[in-house]
C-alpha cells in the first residue's frame, strides 16, 4: 500500500493473546492479554514523540471497538461511505466501549463514530514492514450501551503501554481526516510504522489497589522511595518480582548506611573515643529496633547474625549439641527451606537423634492431624517455617507451637519469609526461638537476628570463640559475657546492623499490617490473572498465603522462562528455591516464582502475565 506524503496516517492493531489464533474473534470478549499497536505518521515524527497521549487515546477507542463489537452485516472487503462525525482532535479524551454491548448500525465500514487525523510532515517514506495479519472476515460496528441481553462481560477495557516493539505485521485501519471519503478495506501489506508499542488489554474493573484507607499507605507513592525501581533492564522498566530472594532497599536505608560511613564508622564496645561511642549507640539502637519489630521482651534476647541460615545453625550448634541425644526426635515440615533441614540433619547424624517430617496436602497446607501424631515424649525440638518461601503457604504457627509445647518440645520459628508480609509478635506466638534475615525485609544483606527466650539463651554455651564475646581470658580458662554478646564473636556487621534498624523503623512507620492487607489483595489479583495463561500450573494453592506465586508453564523450562522474562525487564526466580523436598512433593524439580513486596502494583503483575502469554504463543 502506498501512502501519500500528506496522507492522514494509520493506526494498526493486532492481537497476540487470542487463545488459538492471531485473528481477533468478533462478538466475543478476548482473554485479557497483549495487543500490538502501531501508529504511523507518513513523513512525520512518531506519534509518541509528537503527541505523547495521542497513541494511547487512539488505541483505547479503536481497539475497544475492534475487540468488543459483534460482526457487522457488511460483506468482507466491501467499502461503505463514512458518515462519521467531524474529526476529534488528536489526544482528546476517548471513552472505552463496554464489553458485550449490542451493536448499533455501523457509521463506517470500520464502525468508528469519529475519524481522527494524525499530523503530517514531509520526510522520506518509511521502509516496508512484514506482511500484515489476515484481514478480519467482517468489519466491527460501534458498540452501544449494554442491554439486558448483553454478554456477561460488561467491564470496559483499558490499554496500558508496555514498550517499544518496532515494525510488526498487524491488521491496519486507515484513520481518515476526510470524513466524506470512503473507508478503505484493510490492506494485505502496509509500510513500516514510525513507532510501534505493545499495549496490554486490561479490564478496567481490576481492583484499584491504591492507598489503604485511613492509613496513609500508598504503593504508588512508596515506589518512589526505591531508587533501583527506576532502572531499565534490556531497555524496559524494571519489574522486580524476586522479593522472596531479596527485597530492594528504600532511600531511608541507603541514606542511613551512607551517614554511618561518613559520620559514625568505628568498631564498637571497645574504645572510649567519640566515633566508637556513636557506632556503639547506632548498633545497639538497631538491636532495640529489632526488639520492637518482633515484640521481644528485652534487647538481651536479640542476637545479631548474618541471616536466617546462620541463626538456625547457631541454635543447632549451641542449643542442639547441649540438649539433643541419641533417640531424641526433631520434627520439621515438608515446607522447609534447606536452611531449616540441613542443620538438623547434621545434628541428627552427630547425636543419633531422629528427624521426622510433617506432611502437607495437595494445596501445600500442613496436615495438622499428621503433625500432631509425630509429636510425643521423644520430641525435643520442632523447627518450622512461618511462611513457605517456595509456595507462600502461611503455616498455623501458633497452633503448632502450642501442640509442641504440650509435649515439652522447644520450637524454632523460621520467620525469613514472614517478616516483610505480616506483623510478628514472638510473645504472642510463644516460640522459643525466632530467626530472620534483614535482606528479606528491605535491609542490607549479611545481617539478621535470632530471638531466644532468656532462660534458653543463658543456658546455651557459645558456638564460636573470639573477641567481643568474652569478659576475661587466661591461658587456663575463659569467662564469657552473657547473651546476646556471648553469641557475637569478633567484629560484627556493624553498618548493616544499623541498616537493618533503619529498615525496620521505616517499615514500622508504614505499618506491617497495612503492607499485609495490600499484598493480600495484590496476591488475589495476580492469582486470577495468572489463571488466564494457557498451560500455567500454580504450585501451592493454600487458603492462607503470603505474596508468593509459584508456577510452571507447560512445554517450557523454568530457567528459559526466567531468561525470557528478563529480556522484558521482569525479574523472577527460576529454580528449586532451596526447597527441593516441597517441590518434589508436587512432582516438579523447579518452578518460576514471582514474589511480592509493597512497592509492587497491578501493573507489575499485568506485565508478567502479558509476557507469559507471549511466551506461550511463541512471540
Amino acid at each position: 500500500m502506498s501512502t501519500p506524503e500528506s496522507g492522514p496516517g494509520e493506526l494498526r492493531l493486532g492481537a497476540s493473546q487470542v487463545p488459538t489464533t492471531t485473528e481477533i474473534p468478533r462478538g466475543t470478549a478476548p482473554t485479557p492479554g497483549v495487543a500490538l499497536a502501531a501508529a504511523r505518521v507518513p513523513g512525520g515524527p512518531s506519534v509518541p514523540d509528537a503527541e505523547p497521549i495521542a497513541l494511547t487515546a487512539l488505541i483505547q477507542r479503536y481497539a475497544n471497538e475492534l475487540f468488543t463489537a459483534p460482526p457487522a452485516s457488511v460483506a468482507p472487503g466491501s467499502a461503505t461511505t463514512s458518515t462519521a462525525a467531524p474529526a476529534v482532535p488528536v489526544g482528546a479524551p476517548v471513552a472505552s466501549a463496554p464489553l458485550g454491548g449490542e451493536a448499533s448500525p455501523p457509521t463506517s465500514a470500520f464502525g468508528f463514530s469519529d475519524a481522527i487525523a494524525l499530523p503530517t510532515a514531509p520526510s522520506a517514506p518509511p521502509a516496508a514492514a512484514p506482511p500484515a495479519a489476515a484481514p478480519p472476515t467482517s468489519a466491527p460496528t460501534t458498540p452501544a450501551a449494554p442491554s439486558a441481553d448483553a454478554s456477561p462481560f460488561t467491564s470496559p477495557l483499558r490499554f496500558d503501554a508496555l514498550g517499544d516493539l518496532g515494525a510488526l505485521p498487524l491488521i491496519s485501519f486507515p484513520l481518515l481526516d476526510d470524513t466524506s471519503a470512503p473507508a478503505l478495506a484493510p490492506p494485505a501489506a502496509t509500510p513500516a510504522p514510525d513507532h510501534a508499542l505493545a499495549y496490554e488489554l486490561v479490564p478496567t474493573d481490576r481492583p484499584s489497589l491504591g492507598p489503604v484507607t485511613g492509613t496513609g499507605f500508598d504503593p504508588h507513592v512508596l515506589r518512589r522511595e526505591f531508587p533501583i525501581l527506576n532502572e531499565r533492564v534490556n531497555g524496559k522498566r524494571l519489574v522486580w518480582l524476586d522479593n522472596a530472594a531479596t527485597t530492594q532497599k528504600p532511600q531511608a536505608v541507603i541514606d542511613r548506611l551512607k551517614y554511618f560511613y561518613e559520620h559514625e564508622n568505628s568498631n564498637i564496645h571497645r574504645a572510649a573515643h567519640t566515633l566508637a561511642a556513636r557506632a556503639t549507640d547506632a548498633y545497639e539502637s538497631a538491636r532495640d529496633s529489632v526488639r520492637r519489630f518482633i515484640n521481644a521482651p528485652s534487647v538481651k534476647d536479640i542476637v545479631f547474625v548474618r541471616g536466617t541460615t546462620e541463626g538456625i545453625n547457631l541454635i543447632a550448634q549451641a542449643w542442639g549439641r547441649a540438649n539433643v541425644k541419641a533417640g531424641d526426635e526433631i520434627v520439621i515440615t515438608h515446607l522447609e527451606h534447606h536452611a531449616n533441614i540441613v542443620p538438623w540433619q547434621q545434628l541428627c547424624l552427630a547425636t543419633g537423634a531422629v528427624l521426622k517430617v510433617a506432611p502437607v496436602d495437595d494445596d501445600g497446607q500442613i496436615i495438622l492431624a499428621a503433625y500432631e501424631q509425630l509429636l510425643g515424649p521423644k520430641t525435643v525440638l520442632v523447627s518450622l517455617t512461618q511462611v513457605s518461601n517456595a509456595l507462600g503457604t502461611i503455616t498455623p504457627a501458633r497452633e503448632m507451637i502450642e501442640a509442641a509445647h504440650r509435649h515439652g518440645a522447644v520450637v524454632v520459628l523460621d520467620g525469613a519469609q514472614a517478616v516483610s508480609h505480616m506483623p510478628v509478635d514472638v510473645q504472642a506466638l510463644d516460640c522459643d526461638f525466632f530467626v530472620f534475615s534483614g535482606h528479606k525485609v528491605f535491609a542490607p544483606t549479611g545481617i539478621g537476628a535470632v530471638y531466644g527466650k532468656r532462660a534458653l539463651l543463658e543456658a546455651m554455651p557459645p558456638w564460636q570463640g573470639g573477641g567481643n564475646m568474652i569478659s576475661d581470658v587466661t591461658f587456663e580458662r575463659t569467662t564469657f559475657h552473657g547473651p546476646p554478646m556471648r553469641f557475637e564473636a569478633g567484629t560484627g556487621n556493624i553498618a548493616d546492623a544499623v541498616g537493618l534498624g533503619a529498615a525496620l523503623d521505616w517499615l514500622m512507620r508504614i505499618g506491617v499490617a497495612n503492607v499485609g492487607h495490600y499484598e493480600h489483595e495484590l496476591l488475589g489479583y495476580g492469582t486470577a490473572r495468572l489463571a488466564t495463561v494457557p498451560g500455567l500450573r500454580m504450585i501451592g494453592t493454600a487458603r492462607d498465603k503470603a505474596g508468593v506465586l509459584s508456577f510452571t508453564l507447560a512445554g517450557q523450562k523454568t530457567e528459559q522462562v526466567g531468561g525470557m522474562l528478563d529480556q522484558e525487564g521482569i525479574a523472577v526466580r527460576s529454580g528449586h528455591h532451596c526447597a527441593q523436598p516441597i517441590l518434589r512433593r508436587f512432582g516438579v524439580e523447579a518452578t518460576v516464582r514471582a514474589s511480592l513486596a509493597p512497592y509492587n502494583t497491578c501493573d507489575d503483575l499485568d506485565a508478567l502475565v502479558a509476557a507469559l502469554h507471549r511466551i506461550q504463543v511463541g512471540r
